[in-house]
């Protein structure tokens, strides 16, 4: 009595990077795609592009890359572990974002968090202002 829908051969970008989980949600990729941030087997594409298994992507967000290939498609949103099976990524992405991911990590680590004094500080200063 169900009727099961067939395979999907072909979809639209906006949707497949929304399913694969690349953006939060389908107007994020859309403004994304619409922005140049998104390629498809190296030309620049719109939202409404059809990819099919077997394409390239390369897709840039918050200063790190992808360049992956769709391997499925998925016409709904599913759990992070379903949505990774849908491409694979090459080698040299995984590790130019890996080395991004460290520098970002050092950097963030050597600077200073913050120039005001904590809760147990401002406490310690008001005992000792308070003592003289």
């Amino acid at each position: 009595m169900s009727k099961q829908k067939p395979p999907l051969d072909k979809q639209r970008l906006d949707t497949w990077l929304w399913a694969a989980r690349f953006f939060k949600t389908r107007r994020l990729s859309t403004e994304a795609i619409s922005g140049g941030k998104v390629h498809v087997n190296g030309q620049r594409a719109k939202p409404s592009k059809e990819v099919r298994p077997d394409d390239e992507l390369q897709i840039n967000k918050a200063g790190y890359s992808w360049d992956i290939t769709i391997l499925g498609l998925n016409a709904q949103r599913r759990p992070a572990s379903e949505a990774s099976l849908l491409y694979i990524e090459g080698e040299k992405s995984q590790q130019r974002r890996q080395d991004l991911a460290d520098l970002n990590r050092d950097i963030n680590a050597s600077a200073p968090q913050s120039e005001r004094p904590n809760k147990k500080q401002r406490r310690q200063i008001h005992r000792f202002k308070t003592r003289e």
